[in-house]
């Protein structure tokens, strides 16, 4: 089953400067970007949950939206 999804021009340029080959679709290039997500370690898999929080922390830190040990010390008086 296919489905139409709205992507802006910028993001269809960044997927298709991900392509391995010519011709690949870009359900294989998302498929191949979630696969980069761990499913799970020696303690077991994650659940779906825990994998988007681990991707959303990533673009936290990304992005600048963190604070450092120290600078929460800071603000905590510590």
């Amino acid at each position: 089953m296919f489905t139409t999804i709205q992507l802006e021009k910028s993001t269809r340029e960044r997927l298709n400067k991900l392509r391995i080959y010519k011709r690949a679709t870009y359900d294989e290039i998302i498929n191949a970007l979630i696969d980069l997500i761990p499913e799970g370690d020696d303690e077991g898999k994650y659940t779906a949950e825990f994998r988007a929080s681990l991707l959303r922390g990533l673009l936290d830190i990304r992005h600048g939206r963190t604070y450092s040990s120290d600078d929460v010390h800071m603000k905590l008086g510590l």
